[in-house]
């Protein structure tokens, strides 16, 4: 099942406390929209935000969004870097920028996953992070 609590707690990671205090919640609207434009700017696809407030340690929302090719997903995740700089948010740390199908994003209390649509299927974390999937596994 994807949305067992104890997949959620694999792709979670490890417990622990996170180094950076949480945004306000106005802030983290505006980290919100600086990821989303510069989405958007660079054609990413099927961009899709999940609320994870009270559901996950790890972050209070995620990201996901689409590219077509490698260089595609690359430039995306290096201009969201420049363009949180910009903003004046921290330095997300990214993994999986060499090329793969899947690029995480970790800006603190925001993580974007950048998928190749293959590699987004094959994961189906909206699905596994759905609300609705949480209210069916609680009755």
């Amino acid at each position: 099942m994807p949305g067992s609590p104890r997949k959620k707690a694999a792709i979670a990671g490890p417990k622990g406390k996170k180094t950076a205090p949480k945004l306000p919640v106005e802030q983290l609207d505006r980290l919100q929209a600086v990821i989303t434009t510069t989405l958007d700017d660079d054609k990413a696809e099927d961009i899709v935000v999940i609320d994870l407030e009270g559901r996950a340690s790890f972050a209070d929302r995620m990201i996901i969004a689409t590219g077509i090719a490698d260089r595609q997903i690359a430039a995306i995740a290096t201009h969201l870097h420049e363009k949180l700089h910009e903003a004046g948010f921290r330095k997300p740390l990214t993994e999986g920028a060499n090329g793969t199908d899947w690029v995480l994003i970790d800006a603190g209390d925001i993580i974007v996953h950048l998928f190749k649509p293959e590699a987004r299927s094959l994961y189906g974390l909206e699905k596994m992070w759905s609300a609705e999937l949480d209210e069916t596994s609680e009755g």
